[in-house]
């Protein structure tokens, strides 16, 4: 009897261990992956916009309506070829009136030079004396209204119209004095003269606006911005288009100001265009920004390169897809970039030890969008953790399978 007891205690000890041992926790598996040898090139990834190398804007000189244009957008343009031609008759009839301003002022100085004729003075008194008798009447009309004005007789405004018919007399008056005295007064003949060269002058230059009335390149390149219509109307300073050489292209770069850090002077760029997928465009980097300010919702600074587009496929003022390589590792020791991982702001990996994990501290090197290359912490022959759906920590018991 003691020994069938016996028999079932053992019998039930080894099944409650059995059973312990089928269902406790299984470690669980965690991929792996050893460190191999890249090259690394590490990037930045932006977007800008390019405009011609030493783009020039060709502006209006003058008030006026065009008569022809003779580009369109696109076009290929010669130093010097025509581009815009204005109307030039309004300019062609202000001339003689500007004509008969300098026969008047020449006239007036023969005055001078005779000491003013008898006929001038004669003129220039009878004038005097008739202005004398309209002021005199306008000064009785005046008193004649205000007291109409009290009496209620008269309205305000006629009362005004005869004190401005009053101040015209006056005014008049004094002009026709001022001419008596000039006609032998030295500073009269120098004001005839000045009066002479500026009339002079605005005929010259009527003249000259008259013969320009066709606006020229300043630069040979490409029409790559037209901003005026045929029979548009310009006032001078209006734009008329912008004239640059496509074939050399001026990128301007955005970039985030925490990434101006990576960024320098010379580093290669290359630019996509989403309009012709499968092909890019290479430049470099030839200035800095100097000033970081908002662009929409970003804080960035415009980081100009130089671009290549001598087959002139990417047309200015296009928006552009930006890489920038920031820099390069030859025959790196790399490790995938998930498999990175960060405890206290230090960067590490967990490695393979037995059947447990361990931290290991890393300094890391450049990075590309896959890979990040190694500096110091690990070896060729470590086996490195990828990432978990959940945490994983220093010292837990793992099943490896590698990739």
């Amino acid at each position: 009897m003691k020994k069938l007891t016996l028999f079932l205690v053992l019998t039930g000890a080894l099944s409650v261990s059995a059973w312990y041992y089928l269902n406790r926790e299984q470690p669980r598996e965690v991929g792996f992956v050893r460190p191999r040898r890249l090259d690394v090139v590490s990037t930045l990834n932006t977007n800008g916009r390019v405009e011609p190398l030493g783009a020039v804007a060709l502006r209006s000189d003058r008030d006026g309506k065009l008569a022809r244009l003779h580009v369109r957008l696109g076009d290929g343009i010669r130093t010097g070829q025509p581009v815009v031609t204005f109307d030039a008759f309004e300019t062609e009839n202000e001339i003689p009136a500007a004509e008969a301003k300098v026969a008047q002022a020449e006239s007036e100085l023969k005055l001078f030079d005779r000491g003013g004729t008898p006929a001038a003075f004669a003129e220039l008194d009878a004038s005097l004396a008739s202005a004398r008798l309209r002021k005199e009447s306008a000064r009785r009309d005046v008193a004649a209204a205000e007291r109409l004005v009290e009496k209620g007789a008269a309205t305000r405004q006629e009362l005004n119209e005869a004190r401005d018919r009053a101040r015209q007399a006056e005014g008049e008056i004094a002009a026709i004095e001022k001419r008596r005295v000039s006609l032998v007064a030295p500073e009269g003949r120098q004001a005839a003269e000045a009066r002479i060269r500026e009339a002079r002058a605005a005929v010259a230059a009527l003249r000259a606006k008259a013969q320009r009335v066709t606006l020229s390149a300043p630069t040979g390149g490409t029409i790559y911005n037209l901003a005026v219509k045929p029979d548009a109307f310009l006032r001078a300073g209006d734009l008329i288009a912008e004239i640059g050489d496509a074939r050399k292209l001026q990128a301007t770069i955005l970039v985030d100001e925490p990434e101006l850090g990576r960024v320098s002077k010379g580093m290669p760029v290359r630019l996509t265009w989403d309009a012709r997928p499968g092909e890019s465009w290479a430049g470099v980097i030839e200035r800095m920004p100097t000033q970081v300010a908002p662009h929409g919702s970003r804080q960035a600074g415009e980081v100009l390169a130089t671009i290549d587009n001598s087959g002139g496929y990417l047309p200015p003022g296009a928006n552009v897809n930006v890489e920038i390589r920031t820099g390069s590792s030859a025959n790196a020791l790399t490790i995938p970039r998930g498999a990175v991982r960060r405890e206290q702001g230090l960067a590490g990996v967990l490695v393979l030890d037995g059947d447990k994990v361990r931290w290991r501290a890393l300094k890391l090197g450049e990075a590309s969008v896959t890979d990040v290359a190694i500096l110091e912490g690990i070896t060729e022959s470590d086996a490195i953790a990828l990432a978990t759906e959940n945490p994983l920590r220093s010292g837990e018991t793992v099943r490896a399978r590698f990739r």
